[in-house]
């Protein structure tokens, strides 16, 4: 089952009547390597006019720019990173980062990494997988370019990560998903629920593997950049009632998490995720999870 009519019709029934994104192009400002003000105003004298992100701090809209963003200095000195506004979210849903083990599960390109050293001022350390060579050349490029130190790559599947025989203060699992016809015109065309089905199930493979690691006081966020409820709010729901794990209630741009999902009851506390439709923004959906609490 495909098309574009298949899956529009799947939206209206989650509450979503679809109307065309009006996508805005963002980046965040790297304040260990700048001042914000000071990466503003250069910007500004260069042409490049930015407007701050509500939701996200350190986030700024670029409202107009006389040149490609990516080839401007500040860019190439690591002030600043291109990154999608929701994107820019699940990073700063963590409590606490700085001195704590990270683990950043399915990392390339590297924006939320970059993000994570950032807000850790450089201290703790941060694991970072990929399972594609290719793309760990992009990642080791914005560590470079961003001035990261406290950040280690490897070359692994996420599912495999217990093999490192560490245990995690967070982890960070933006996982591998569908996508959405918002950030690909071809989107319609090339997805099918079958494709959905099956990043699914790997996502729960690598939610299963990453809950092994993780301490038992630690933090786990769960993103994608999916609109498809078996790749979040099913996901989310197959792991509260599968793992040792349960979701905490956040606050940022969205709306609640559906917690029944065409016709199907989910538990209630699914509702603590955030799903964004999209907009001015690509399409994401981020939930957060802990280990279970005995009552």
């Amino acid at each position: 089952m495909s098309g574009r009519e298949f899956f529009l019709r799947r939206y209206r029934e989650l509450g979503w009547e679809y109307s065309e994104p009006q996508l805005r192009q963002a980046i965040r400002i790297n304040t260990q390597n700048a001042h914000k003000k000071k990466v503003v105003e250069r910007l500004r004298s260069r042409g490049i006019e930015l407007e701050e992100i509500s939701f996200a701090k350190n986030g700024y809209w670029v409202c107009k720019s006389k040149f490609s963003i990516g080839a401007a200095p500040e860019y190439l000195l690591g002030f600043y990173s291109i990154q999608e506004a929701a994107a820019q979210i699940p990073v700063s849903l963590f409590e606490d980062l700085a001195d704590k083990t990270i683990l950043d599960a399915c990392a390339a390109p590297g924006g939320k990494t970059v993000q994570l050293a950032d807000v850790m001022r450089n201290t703790g350390v941060t694991i970072s997988l990929d399972v594609n060579r290719k793309r760990l050349t992009a990642l080791a490029n914005q560590l470079e370019r961003c001035r990261v130190r406290n950040t280690i790559v490897y070359e692994m599947d996420a599912t495999r990560v217990s093999e490192l025989n560490v245990k995690f203060d967070r982890i960070l699992v933006d996982a591998p998903c569908s996508g959405n016809f918002a950030a690909d015109r071809n989107w319609f065309h090339r997805r099918t629920i079958e494709d959905v089905r099956r990043n699914a199930a790997v996502q729960r493979e690598i939610l299963t593997e990453c809950q092994r690691v993780l301490k038992a006081d630690g933090e786990m966020i769960y993103s994608t950049c999916s609109l498809e409820p078996e790749e979040n709010e099913l996901n989310v729901d197959w792991a509260i009632n599968t793992l040792d794990l349960q979701t905490d209630p956040i606050h940022c741009y969205g709306q609640r998490g559906q917690t029944e999902v065409l016709g199907r009851k989910l538990d209630a506390s699914v509702g603590n995720s955030v799903r964004i439709w999209p907009g001015i923004t690509q399409g994401f959906f981020v939930c957060k999870f802990r280990r279970r609490t005995e009552t």
